[in-house]
Formats: C-alpha cells, structure tokens, sequence
C-alpha cells in the first residue's frame, strides 16, 4: 500500500530528528510549515475539507499557488521563504528514496526578503541596562550574568540557555557552543561577563536545591530558574529582558537577539574583522554576517552629514 502524504511527513520529521540532528526550535518550525502545507492542500477555496491529493500530483503549480495565500493573508516574504525553504527540503528528502523523480519545488523561485537591518543598543543604553539587576537577590546575580553573557560573547539565546556547566570557563573566561546544525565553537568573553559568572555560581546551588531529581539534561544546566530549578527557557530570558528593558530611562524595544546585533555592530565599529565576527557568531555564511557593514555606513552617513563642511549639517564641535 503506498504511503500517504501524512506519513511520509512523519518520516520526515524523523528523519530530520535521527539523522540531521536538528535542534527542537527547527524541528517544531518544519513541523508547522508541513501542517500548514497539508491544510491548504486539503481545503477547498470555499473552506470545505478535501481529499489530500497523490505526493505525484503536487507540481511546482501547486506549491506556487501556496506561496500566492500566503501573500493573500499577509504573511511575510521571510516567512513564505522560510515555508518554501521546508517544502525544498522535504521534497528533496522525497525524491532521494524514489517517491517523486524531481523536487517540484526546484523550479519555484524564492521571495526576495526585505532588507532588514539588524536592531542594537547604544552602549550607554547598554551601560544602563547591565547596571539594572540587584546582584544582591539570587534572580539579580543570575540575570546580570545572562545579560553579561549575550552581550560580551554574542551567543543565541538558544546557546545560552542550552550551556551546561562544563561548557563555560570564568577563569579563562570561554564558552563551548553547540550552535546551528549542532554545530561546536569556542566564544570568548570579557572581564565583566567572567565577574558576573562568577558570582552568580556561587548562588546557583541554592537554585538547583530547588529541584530534588532533576532529569539528565537539566542536572548541569548552568542557568536555573528559581521555580524548580529546571533548566532557564528562551522564553524565560525573554521575559527577564523585557522587565529590565521596561526600566531603562529612555523606552527601547529590544530582546536577547537585539543584544547579539549590538556585539556585532560594537566589534564591527570598533575595527573588527568581519571573518573574526563571523567565526564569533557562529554564521555559515558570511554574507549574513554582512548586514552589520550596513548599520555600520549608516552611522558613518550620520556622521558625515554632521561634520562635513559641505554636508547639508552643522560641523563638528
């Protein structure tokens, strides 16, 4: 008996899982972008249920008609890119064992995404930010050394909260990282982050007292929540960000990755080589690294229009 559409997105997934090893945060945005694909195939224009159709039938007209409702209920351009990208690659995945001759998929052009410059703080409003957690409270001493963390060493929030023990050195002040693709690098960081660090593991046995049989991936987590002592979520950090972003004197709207951006564009301004950031980041490819050169020209536009004697501003004190 042939196997439906349904089950050969389950092998997928599994696949993915098993094989690539692909972290839980791009296995549930597949997942979602499968179910998603499978409930515009299987509902009619006038919102009745329909019968999937054979994995034979689905063509590159298919898949462009997907991307066409997409853009019908204002998705993104990196969004229905995203989508296209996991249709690709399941698709692939199907034409390897024999299922379909070619991807489909192949022929289907990619949306061009909008020129997004990445967000990032001044270092003044960073000097602030650093200075709001109580270092004296055990939640203080923790979130200084979050903050710390992502700023001085540009991690993922999904790096940092997946860091274990072992993994971080305040001595020699280096972090071992399982990146994208489960992929391994060494992050230095400064001075302050290793202080930060260094004071809140002298707290951290009072929050893994919290949880009295903590399951193996949690036990040598080096960032707890002070609930159960279970190991801190992406969205815990979230949440700490926005109660201290929620107290800078001047109102920003910022999350961890905005700390990311700000490494980013401080080393670049700072005369950083753009391969050397590349290699902290963790970025494939350098051209993604490359959007910092943008933010960067800008400031220097800024500055040019204000100091030079035949820029539309007033010059330089």
């Amino acid at each position: 008996m042939q196997e439906s559409l349904t089950e050969w997105m389950k092998k997928f997934l599994d696949y993915l899982r098993a094989q690539r090893n692909v972290s839980p945060h791009t296995l549930r945005n597949y997942d979602s972008d499968l179910r998603q694909f499978y409930l515009y195939l299987t509902t009619a224009p006038d919102g009745k249920a329909r019968p999937a159709p054979e994995i034979g039938d689905i063509d590159n007209l298919t898949i462009r008609e997907f991307l066409g409702a997409l853009y019908e209920k204002h998705n993104k351009k990196s969004s229905a890119a995203r989508k296209l990208a996991t249709l690709r690659s399941f698709l692939k995945y199907l034409a390897a064992p024999d299922v379909i001759r070619t991807s489909p998929a192949r022929s289907v052009a990619s949306p061009k995404k909008e020129l997004r410059l990445p967000d990032f703080m001044t270092i003044d409003a960073i000097e602030e930010l650093m200075e709001m957690p109580d270092v004296n409270t055990l939640a203080g001493a923790r979130d200084r050394a979050i903050l710390e963390l992502l700023y001085g060493s540009g991690l993922r929030v999904s790096e940092l909260v997946g860091l274990d023990l072992e993994n971080i050195s305040a001595n020699e002040r280096l972090a071992r990282v399982l990146g994208k693709g489960r992929k391994e690098r060494i992050v230095p960081f400064g001075k302050k982050a290793a202080s930060a660090l260094e004071k809140y593991l002298v707290e951290r046995p009072v929050f893994a007292a919290k949880k009295r049989r903590p399951p193996a991936d949690e036990r040598d987590a080096l960032f707890l929540n002070l609930r159960d002592g279970g190991r801190l979520t992406a969205r815990s950090v979230g949440n700490i960000m926005d109660r201290y972003m929620a107290l800078l004197a001047k109102k920003l709207k910022a999350h961890p990755h905005t700390l990311r951006h700000t490494f980013a564009t401080h080393m670049l301004d700072s005369g950083a080589d753009l391969r050397a950031i590349q290699e902290l980041l963790g970025h494939e490819s350098l051209s993604t690294t490359q959007r910092y050169t943008h933010v960067s020209v800008d400031k220097l536009l800024r500055v040019y229009q204000k100091c030079h004697p035949r820029a539309d501003g007033k010059q330089c004190d």
